[in-house]
């Protein structure tokens, strides 16, 4: 059995992201939310809420026992990139684009 929890459209880049991700992936819970604690990052932070609502599906949805429960699959989509533009040298036009991710985090029983 596994409960799923999913953050969409997050103001941090997936390559930021992705670094804090691959630190919890495979391991428990408990470890996982140290980790993130111990992190700190804007990504960490935006990831401890992500993990807290699938810790939170798996207990009252799926009757699960917290202690039990690892992350089974943790990743970080890209999601829409808000473009933007600025005034660069020689009146040429500069792009400042605006990257945003979504966090997937998957935990079940051992």
């Amino acid at each position: 059995m596994e409960a799923k929890a999913i953050a969409k459209t997050l103001r941090v880049s997936p390559i930021k992201a992705r670094l804090i991700i691959d630190l919890i992936r495979g391991k428990d819970v408990q470890v996982a939310q140290n980790i993130l604690n111990n992190t700190n990052n804007k990504s960490a932070r935006l990831a401890k809420k992500v993990l807290d609502s699938a810790i939170a599906n798996a207990v009252n949805n799926f009757e699960m026992d917290a202690n039990t429960l690892y992350v089974k699959e943790a990743r970080v989509d890209a999601g829409p990139v808000m473009k933007r533009h600025m005034f660069d040298s020689r009146s040429h036009i500069g792009h400042k684009d605006r990257r945003t991710s979504h966090i997937i985090i998957v935990v079940a029983n051992k």
